[in-house]
């Protein structure tokens, strides 16, 4: 069953109550709040602004050098000294194959030198003897004592010592050689670092079978870093030797690096149509090879909205600005960001031009609430 509800509104009528008469005169009108006003906000017009035309390269941080290191013989692996990440200087020994068999070698080289300098030293005397019986000779021929037979015999001998000499000297050459060779190969016993770095990857342990040509190794070198990218053939033709670059690694978060075209591959990728890209990087002891990164390349101009950083409200991964209207009052609007340049940010949806908009809320709520402009 309904309820009459009488409110008691008054148009000059007298309403009967206890004890008498009253009358009513006021109306109970509601009043509209008034919206909170912000006093002290900086506003700005949007605009358009010239900026670069750029375009974003991803790519990998490699080593300036890297090098696979494989034995150059083959042997037994007894000792390995080094592990992944370990950081070795140039000449380090890494590992040592068995050197008995290439000492053996060195041994038997260096008893075949020792035979041959006594060789020559046997050829040497032997020449001497001749050279001087062939003076005594001269003078006995010269004064007509001895036979033209016997003068040539002391002649013949002098000549076969010679020869005798020259060949016990090139068996001592070949002996030295056979020596230096044994030397290398023994040399080769011990796995070497070629130059100052880190061991990026092992593939060896001790009782192993190195093979030449298998490394065994993987050294990189910390002094420098280039970043490989890939570059769409539409836009290589933009990209110049020496060109500066802006570059940013995502580990490294909040530090664009200064980087610098060295070197564009002539021959391009035929299945993703691109070309790849070295960028030079300065020096960060927070590189390190395989880190991914991305530079910023500059096709030409164009305009473009741009506001200040301090603008841009982020919830989450959505960004907004305020956006105040002729009412002075701000709303929160929803935009979408493109590339930064500097302190600004490149608006590519969400405002129109010559829309005023809140330069830096500064974490204040202003929604819905009337601003009043700074001065």
């Amino acid at each position: 069953m309904k309820k009459n509800i009488l409110t008691p509104l008054c148009f000059g009528l007298l309403l009967p109550v206890a004890g008498g008469m009253v009358s009513c005169s006021s109306k109970n009108v509601a009043t509209p709040a008034m919206p909170e006003t912000v006093a002290g906000v900086a506003l700005m017009q949007v605009n358009q602004q010239t900026v670069p035309d750029s375009f974003q390269a991803v790519g990998t941080v490699q080593a300036a050098e890297t090098a696979q290191i494989a034995p150059q013989m083959m042997g037994t692996i007894v000792a390995v000294m080094v592990t992944e990440g370990s950081h070795v200087t140039a000449g380090q020994v890494l590992a040592r194959i068995n050197p008995a068999q290439p000492q053996a070698g060195l041994e038997q080289a260096q008893a075949s030198l020792s035979a041959a300098e006594h060789e020559v030293g046997a050829a040497e005397s032997a020449y001497a003897l001749a050279a001087s019986t062939m003076q005594r000779y001269e003078l006995l021929h010269q004064r007509k004592s001895v036979s033209a037979q016997e003068y040539d015999e002391v002649r013949q001998q002098l000549q076969t010592a010679a020869a005798r000499r020259d060949v016990a000297k090139a068996n001592e050459a070949q002996a030295k050689a056979a020596v230096s060779q044994a030397a290398i190969g023994a040399s080769y016993t011990q796995i070497r670092a070629p130059f100052s770095g880190i061991i990026a990857q092992r593939n060896v342990d001790p009782g192993a079978l190195a093979s030449p040509g298998i490394p065994l190794f993987t050294l990189e070198s910390m002094a420098r870093f280039h970043l490989e990218v890939s570059v769409d053939e539409n836009n290589v033709k933009f990209i110049r030797l020496g060109q500066s670059v802006p570059v940013e690694i995502d580990a490294i978060a909040g530090k664009e690096m200064a980087g610098k075209v060295i070197q564009i591959y002539p021959a391009g990728d035929a299945s993703s149509r691109s070309f790849t890209v070295k960028i030079e990087l300065p020096q960060n002891a927070a590189l390190r090879s395989g880190l991914f990164g991305h530079a910023s390349l500059v096709r030409g101009q164009r305009t473009s909205i741009m506001i200040p950083q301090s603008a841009v409200v982020h919830h989450g991964n959505l960004a907004s600005v305020y956006v105040v209207g002729a009412d002075k009052s701000a709303q929160l609007r929803y935009v979408t960001l493109g590339n930064q340049f500097g302190n600004r940010v490149e608006v590519l949806s969400g405002l129109s031009l010559k829309e005023m908009i809140v330069v830096s809320p500064d974490g204040r709520e202003l929604g819905g609430k009337r601003v009043e402009v700074q001065g």
